[in-house]
């Protein structure tokens, strides 16, 4: 296995990569040299609230902070300076539901019916109510639980976030909708309150932000809390707010059931990709400063994330491969935390983590224990980021569509859907072009028995 200083060494050359892209939107003075990850181990503090920010799609090095050349995200850019950022984080998986089960359960998505779709795209199948959740668990403990924005987890009746331990939900059920009429793939209406329908034409995007503000501002000190904020931002179709014309377009194809309109293969941009990402980070802004004006910032563990890689129209590089591959640029993501009672800001960890450690981290940290009959499949970095412990170190594994993927310390076994096998060395070789299969078999055929052993404790892939 290689040691953590090699991961480390990569994560920085990405890292001053990524700040030196900045700088050509900010000035040096407003955009400090990041420094290491330490551990504030001298502090203590009451249990957090959280927030976990999702956006949809939103692709590696999208962001300013991340070396985006041509998108500027200053909010987001902020939250990084606040707190910590991550070069080397994951999705669960890399596609929408399925990291959205592994983030919710703290399991490999393979482990549910409902998590083997790749996505959800009918009725048939969901996050079961029965199954412990990250919300499930944290209420338990006396938290206060609401989602607003993307579920994506299965349709009324039979699944909802409300019957899965969030008290309150708001937003939609599918995997997108069109942002002004609110209609998704088959032409139903999926904007809800709870299991009730909710009329708003506005842009998507401001409804989301206006209502978490509103959530935020509304919460009781005393009672910690957990919000799910996920937006569809910027997933298709690629329309920013103004776009009124070609939204009614849009609708209007939907509703002539034309079942490609909403996918949108016809349009978009990369500036008004651009648009979207900008209004995301607009929009995160808002809800962070309305998150500081009410007085909680401090004691509030945010996360930003995205779901999983870009697709179209994202910046990725150096990766290759976007959302729907397990190659990197499908798998690796965007991260930021921010914790000022308990983490310093202005820095950057290159340690590998994703959805499920996420998951194990804030049932730790929110002093709630998981289920026994589910044991998690994330583990806990509550001790790396707060005491100074040792990151654990473990395998990464992910199966989608006929791929497979598992990453040991900078070691990468990824098999395309040919069947073919491939080994990639990631600190040297990010972009994955250098293929070591043929160089090391042994460790190909080690760490393709470690996949194997996993893969045998999930339910069979569908065919």
């Amino acid at each position: 296995m290689s040691s953590l200083p090699s991961r480390r060494a990569f994560g920085g050359l990405l890292g001053a990569t990524a700040a030196a892209s900045a700088l050509g939107h900010t000035s040096a003075a407003a955009a400090p040299a990041e420094r290491p990850f330490r551990a504030a181990t001298d502090r203590e503090s009451a249990r957090p609230n959280i927030l976990v920010i999702l956006g949809d799609d939103l692709g590696w090095a999208d962001l300013s902070c991340y070396g985006s050349p041509d998108i500027h995200t200053p909010h987001l850019d902020r939250l990084a300076r606040q707190g910590v950022r991550f070069t080397q984080a994951y999705s669960g998986s890399a596609t929408c539901s399925p990291t959205r089960f592994a983030l919710y359960t703290g399991r490999y998505p393979g482990r549910t019916e409902g998590g083997l779709a790749e996505p959800i795209a009918d009725r048939s199948v969901g996050l079961e109510p029965g199954h412990p959740t990250l919300a499930s668990l944290l209420r338990d403990a006396g938290y206060d639980t609401a989602l607003i924005g993307k579920w994506h987890c299965g349709y009324l009746p039979d699944y909802s976030p409300t019957k899965s331990g969030w008290d309150t939900f708001f937003g939609n059920f599918g995997g997108a909708l069109e942002y002004y009429s609110k209609l998704g793939l088959a032409g139903e209406y999926d904007l809800y309150e709870g299991d009730a329908t909710y009329q708003d034409l506005r842009y998507y995007t401001r409804v989301l932000t206006e209502r978490a503000v509103e959530h935020i501002r509304s919460r009781r000190r005393g009672t910690p809390w957990l919000l799910n904020l996920n937006y569809t931002t910027p997933h298709w179709p690629w329309i920013a707010e103004g776009d009124e014309e070609e939204a009614a377009e849009i609708a209007r194809r939907i509703r002539a059931g034309d079942q490609g309109a909403l996918r949108h293969r016809d349009g978009g941009s990369l500036e008004k990709y651009a648009q979207m990402v900008r209004d995301l980070d607009r929009s995160v802004g808002q809800v962070i400063d309305a998150l500081d004006h009410s007085g909680q910032g401090r004691d509030t563990l945010v996360i930003f994330a995205s779901d999983n890689g870009g697709e179209r129209w994202s910046y990725q590089w150096p990766l290759s491969g976007q959302k729907a591959s397990l190659l990197e640029g499908g798998i690796r993501v965007p991260q930021i935390v921010r914790w000022p009672a308990r983490l310093d800001g202005g820095q950057v960890s290159h340690v590998p983590m994703y959805s499920p450690d996420w998951t194990a981290t804030l049932l730790e940290v929110g002093g709630a224990r998981p289920a026994p009959s589910h044991p998690l499949d994330g583990a806990s970095f509550a001790g790396y980021l707060l005491r100074g412990e040792e990151p654990p170190e473990r395998d990464l594994f992910w199966r989608v569509r006929g791929e497979r993927a598992l990453r040991r310390g900078d070691w990468k076994y990824y098999q395309d859907q040919d069947g073919t096998d491939h080994l990639y060395q990631l600190e040297n070789d990010p972009r994955e072009q250098a293929d070591q299969a043929t160089v090391r078999p042994g460790l190909l055929a080690e760490l393709r028995a470690a996949w194997e052993e996993v893969d045998a404790t999930l339910l069979p892939s569908p065919a």
